[in-house]
């Protein structure tokens, strides 16, 4: 056995923490990659925000750091736009974070106005008002246990029975007690709270309304004693239990409708997200143009001063050139999202461009390879970039990827997309008789008629992704009302 050395040429792929940090910069939404630039620039001394970037636009849509003082250190500003040098003006999308360079930063004054009052939950409500009423410790405590177990609709689902098991023996509580808790909790306001059904919900803001208001005996008698046949719709059976003209009914009824059937949620926190469009698709005489919207495009500059000190002083150490090398990094990939996601948005634009002039029925069947393949780029790159991304258009907010819609073929030798026959499907559902509204057998009929062969499996799979009920309950929704309900 001898030893000996050998040179050997190999080629393969390696995936370097730029290639990487590029990926997944491509991969966020606006909100986490605003974030993750954020994060960014506090972290990194060689990061700043631009000081001398234009004021917010209209199109901002989030907090916004205010211009920085004329005293810092002057930086060669990097873009994260579309590296073409536009002029429009582009604000920064950064709270207001720490200056890493000369200016001063460390006693900022607030403003006042900036501080809002927290919204006052539905159990602090109710329990505030106990305060105001004259009861024993002993009844108060009962109340807060019941107020505890409220959901955020208002109401009590937890057994009087169980929450009596969950007080100590010593204390001699029983499901009386509780049930006289109970009812304080339920005179409080907002009226129909700490109800253990709808109908004891709608009860209580029966009960709760002035003794003159119309109709409101009937009501009371409707929904205290009639309320399975109220929520089947039997109107003619009810008039006759009630002894009751159509009128009467209907103003009973109308005055059911008033009520809230969950108390409770004008006190529950607002979780409503709201998107902010990567690209704002406009008309420019008779031309469709995607424009990247400046509200996402921060504007972060690497620090002149520390990185002429970097470069002068050689025994900074590693660390700092790392940190230095990491900005530079950054930077680059910040504008290469920009040009990808511009790319890509102009490619999808001129695909779709009648559908901008036309609407849903105009969609053209569109795959990620077909992007892919135009613009040189992975199908994974375009797939990333579709996902999160929105563009706002004079029809609407719409995800990147709502515009690739799989194709169907047609009698005639063309294409459809999947998208055009849903807005058919609508379409033709809007337009039924709602006596006798259309089956998805007779649905896919119709379109066959118009070239579109769909089988009624497909029909029913769009229909149920439109969220339309079926046949039998849009008929039941929709029959013929009588003189009872006409005026509902």
């Amino acid at each position: 056995m001898s030893l000996g050395m050998e040179l050997r040429l190999r080629q393969h792929l390696a995936i370097t923490p730029q290639i990487q940090q590029a990926l997944r910069l491509l991969q966020l939404s606006s909100q986490e990659f605003t974030q993750e630039v954020e994060q960014a620039v506090t972290s990194n001394p060689f990061l700043e925000e631009d000081p001398d970037a234009p004021p917010p636009g209209p199109a901002a849509a989030m907090p916004l750091a205010p211009a920085a003082s004329s005293s810092e250190p002057r930086a060669e500003t990097v873009d994260g736009g579309d590296g073409e040098g536009s002029d429009a003006p582009v604000s920064p999308a950064l709270h207001e974070i720490g200056r890493s360079g000369g200016g001063g930063g460390g006693d900022e004054e607030h403003d006042w106005t900036e501080w809002t009052e927290a919204p006052i939950s539905l159990r602090d409500n109710l329990r505030n008002q106990l305060l105001l009423s004259p009861m024993s410790d002993r009844d108060r405590t009962l109340a807060h246990m019941v107020i505890d177990e409220l959901t955020d609709a208002g109401y009590l689902e937890t057994p009087l029975e169980e929450l009596a098991d969950l007080i100590s023996p010593e204390e001699e509580v029983d499901v009386h007690e509780l049930s006289a808790a109970l009812k304080l909790v339920q005179q409080l306001d907002p009226p129909g709270i700490a109800a253990r059904s709808l109908q004891e919900c709608l009860l209580l803001q029966l009960q709760a309304l002035p003794a003159s208001t119309p109709n409101l005996s009937l009501a009371l008698e409707l929904v205290g004693q009639h309320f399975e046949l109220l929520a089947r719709r039997e109107f003619t059976r009810l008039q006759q239990l009630l002894s009751c003209n159509e009128n009467a009914l209907h103003g009973a009824r109308a005055l059911i409708r008033t009520l809230d059937p969950r108390p409770g949620r004008c006190f529950a926190p607002d979780n409503t997200r709201y998107v902010v469009p990567d690209i704002i698709v406009t008309n420019q005489r008779g031309r469709w143009v995607a424009t990247l919207n400046p509200a996402v495009q921060p504007q972060v500059r690497i620090n002149r001063a520390y990185a002429e000190i970097a470069a002068s002083r050689s025994g900074c150490g590693a660390s700092f050139s790392r940190l230095l090398q990491e900005a530079r990094w950054l930077l680059r990939n910040v504008e290469q999202r920009f040009n990808t996601i511009q790319r890509v948005a102009d490619a999808i634009v001129a695909r779709q461009r009648v559908f901008f002039s036309y609407g849903e029925a105009a969609m053209k069947p569109m795959a990620l390879k077909d992007i892919a393949t135009e613009l040189g780029l992975h199908e994974s790159t375009v797939c990333r970039v579709t996902n999160g991304k929105y563009m706002a258009t004079p029809r609407g907010l719409f995800e990147f990827k709502y515009f690739f819609s799989r194709q169907l073929a047609t009698d005639d030798g063309g294409s459809c997309s999947a998208t055009a026959i849903r807005a058919l499907l609508k379409e033709l559902i809007a337009a039924e008789d709602p006596q006798t509204p259309l089956s998805d057998a007779q649905l896919a009929r119709m379109l066959a008629e118009q070239g579109l062969r769909l089988a009624r499996r497909t029909v029913t799979k769009y229909r149920t992704l439109m969220r339309v009920p079926s046949v039998e309950l849009r008929r039941v929704a929709g029959r013929a009302p009588n003189a009872a309900e006409a005026g509902a």
